[in-house]
């Protein structure tokens, strides 16, 4: 039996990057691009890799161009990671696992390294179907957390629990990343909001921008360990606006939620250095008359549009500097 298992892009619409810092964030799912897990039993455990990730190259300038963009990473690793976490916490709660072997292959539709949870979408696609092949059931509010841990933890990845606890629940999530609660549960609060309650979003994304979003979000990783003051607060007003955020949704006040998304971004921008091209797509939509924050890491944006001749207009103008816009399927 072929088991196929999905998982889809995500975008922090309110809060990050506090979510990597116990903080509080909101974030949604994104139907128009997924990753794809494919898992069938077979003699021995196999990972095939998909195409991109196949060391194979048309000449050393190719090879180059996609070590800058992409790094020295692949899928594979992501599977081999989660694969590991899974059966350590299969020992550990005395699941027996029989002798089955499986070859896993993995496929993704997501941009790379735009901030869009393209890795940790490969993750949870990959730990759905281990959970279906092997018929464990590990409850919902744990799965974010191993995700998290085959990345970080395996892997010395800089990441959050936003991407994880939003491809887990997908829709629409408020997430309380308390230090104390985590540390007492091993896991956050979090609470699926109605999507009824959005307003209209659009996302647009640069794929010339691609980079590895853990190198990216290294300057607050380090100000945030040394205890610095500036970085800390920011962090801790960045997750307050999740919070009024969430108020905000609940009580229809679409302007207010509008002003919010853009102070999110500019208090980002105080602790890490943003780039002339990610900066140029977050003032193109401003001057459209649209809010925009970073969907991730950069390399992506969300925003609010307030009708047709504004959606239009962005679409004109995203068009002038190479950048594709969509009207994201929550």
């Amino acid at each position: 039996m072929l088991i196929e298992e999905y998982a889809y892009a995500r975008a922090g619409l309110l809060g990050n990057p506090s979510d990597g810092y116990f903080g509080k964030t909101i974030a949604i799912s994104i139907k128009d691009f997924r990753a794809c897990v494919k898992l069938k039993e077979s003699s021995k455990l196999r990972i095939v890799a998909q195409d991109q990730d196949v060391p194979e190259y048309r000449s050393m300038q190719d090879m180059v161009e996609k070590i800058r963009v992409y790094g020295y990473y692949s899928g594979e690793r992501l599977i081999k990671a989660i694969i590991k976490i899974f059966f350590a916490y299969c020992r550990e709660n005395d699941f027996r696992l029989g002798k089955k072997n499986f070859t896993v292959r993995y496929e993704s539709t997501i941009p790379r390294q735009l901030g869009l949870g393209g890795s940790s979408a490969i993750i949870t696609a990959a730990l759905r179907a281990l959970m279906k092949f092997y018929q464990v059931d590990i409850p919902k509010n744990v799965q974010p957390s191993l995700i998290l841990d085959a990345e970080k933890e395996e892997l010395g990845i800089n990441a959050g629990f936003m991407d994880r606890v939003i491809q887990v629940y997908e829709g629409c999530v408020y997430m309380d990343l308390n230090r104390d609660y985590i540390k007492a549960h091993g896991y956050g609060k979090y609470e699926s909001l109605e999507l009824k309650l959005l307003p209209q979003l659009f996302l647009a994304y640069k794929p010339a921008l691609g980079k590895v979003s853990g190198r990216v979000l290294n300057d607050i990783r380090i100000g945030f360990e040394r205890g610095d003051s500036f970085v800390v607060n920011t962090l801790e007003k960045i997750a307050n606006i999740a919070e009024i955020g969430k108020k905000i949704l609940l009580e229809g006040d679409k302007e207010g939620l509008f002003e919010i998304m853009n102070e999110n971004f500019d208090l980002r921008s105080r602790i890490m250095k943003i780039s002339s091209s990610n900066q140029k797509m977050i003032q193109t939509a401003r001057q459209c008359g649209a809010s925009a924050k970073f969907a991730g890491s950069g390399g992506a944006i969300i925003g609010m549009f307030k009708d047709k001749d504004m959606f239009s207009r962005l679409a004109a103008e995203f068009d002038k500097i190479q950048v594709k816009l969509i009207k994201p399927t929550i």
